[in-house]
């Protein structure tokens, strides 16, 4: 004998107010639990067990609705499927997209939030919420962060890549690490577009590919000469330059160097990490004209500042030493070129080892094995190497004038 369906009308239900279960055929049962409180349930066996399913309020679905949802459920059951694992899989898969639509910028304080505490300082975490606000949240920041994709990644990167390098070259690895967080966490799939190794190595040109801006640098046997000159120069900023080039420093090193920072007695100045472009502290071996030139500040200190600026409290503007440059008719050099004066020097007229020139200039080791190696930093070898730098200054013989080219940012 078939089935009977459409058991239940509108008015009846509406009159029904004692609890119970009211079939109205096909496996759709009315539940009433009081006098407005009834919902729908669709019974089943599967596999030899009853299963209840329920498929909501009478306040939300109509009689009609529950009958076609019903229908729906008897039709999965033919097929062989199990209505409520069905639906409950439904439901994970729409919970995992609406997840995916979190935006990359969204993602991005995520990550930061999973990995700031690892980070050296809330200095860094800015530097990441700068980056990515300046350069990538107006080209996708309000995409979901699984749509982000190549174009999208170029699109943020290329107006800087050539004139911000660094800046660029830190987005990049940014974005590179938010979109793996969120592969991570099921949030996206596939590669990760911002990736550099065998994807964007061949779309973007490389460091050495662009067209840098080059310090020009005096060559190594004119700089006792000009040496000899600047020392009748007077005044604080002529005093800086000597200083700069005896130390092989660089110019906001020096500026920015303050008293704390100097020791007299073992004639070493150390410029914390917070100074440092690689962001470690250096320790600089000081020869004795280079203590000589602090003993000078010493005895007119005003502030702070080892190289006082004419602002109270202010160091020496980081234009003062080029100034110096510029009232001695030598603008075809750089004050930043004399780095690579004393790196050409030393290459050439010593015996000195490589890693120590490198350490002298503070420049970081890019082999992670080599510099997990060389701890040390080299202090009484430098020590020994700008002493020799101090003395190949004070030489009086001149040659012709020549440039040499110099990387900027080296």
């Amino acid at each position: 004998m078939a089935r009977a369906f459409g058991k239940l009308t509108v008015l009846k239900i509406d009159r029904l107010s004692q609890a119970g279960m009211y079939g109205d055929g096909g496996g759709l049962y009315l539940q009433v639990t009081g006098a407005v409180a009834k919902s729908w349930i669709f019974r089943y066996s599967r596999a030899g067990r009853s299963r209840e399913m329920g498929l909501g309020s009478l306040a939300k679905v109509s009689l009609a609705e529950a009958r076609n949802m019903a229908e729906d459920a008897r039709k999965l059951l033919g097929k062989g499927h199990d209505p409520v694992e069905e639906r409950n899989a439904e439901r994970d898969r729409a919970a995992l997209e609406a997840a995916k639509a979190i935006s990359f910028s969204e993602a991005a304080e995520r990550y930061i939030a999973a990995h700031g505490g690892k980070w050296r300082n809330d200095k860094h975490i800015g530097q990441w919420r700068a980056t990515i606000a300046a350069y990538a949240e107006p080209v996708f920041g309000k995409l979901p962060v699984q749509a982000v994709d190549t174009g999208l990644v170029l699109n943020a990167l290329e107006p800087i890549w050539n004139t911000k390098r660094e800046t660029a070259s830190r987005l990049r690895g940014r974005i590179e690490n938010v979109l793996d967080w969120a592969k991570a966490r099921g949030l996206r799939q596939g590669e990760n577009p911002a990736r550099w190794k065998g994807h964007l190595k061949h779309l973007l040109p490389t460091r050495m590919a662009i067209a840098t801006k080059h310090h020009a640098a005096m060559a190594y046997a004119d700089v006792p000469a000009f040496m000899n000159a600047l020392r009748t120069q007077e005044g604080i900023s002529p005093r800086a330059l000597e200083f700069t080039i005896l130390t092989a420093a660089r110019t906001g090193e020096t500026i920015g160097s303050r008293w704390s920072e100097i020791n007299f007695l073992d004639k070493v100045w150390t410029i914390p990490a917070a100074r440092m472009k690689a962001g470690a502290e250096h320790r600089v071996p000081l020869c004795d004209r280079a203590v000589a030139i602090l003993s000078e500040m010493d005895a007119a200190r005003v502030s702070d500042f080892v190289f006082p600026g004419w602002k109270h409290g202010k160091p020496l503007s980081n234009m003062a030493m080029a100034k110096v440059l510029e009232r001695m008719e030598r603008n075809d050099v750089t004050v930043h070129g004399f780095r690579s004066s004393f790196r050409d020097w030393a290459a050439e007229q010593t015996a000195h080892a490589n890693e120590v020139v490198e350490k002298a200039l503070a420049h970081t080791i890019r082999n992670e094995v080599e510099a997990a190696y060389r701890r040390g930093d080299l202090l009484d070898k430098r020590r020994l190497l700008l002493g020799s730098w101090e003395a190949h200054c004070s030489h009086s013989q001149v040659t012709g004038a020549q440039i040499i080219a110099l990387r900027a940012g080296t």
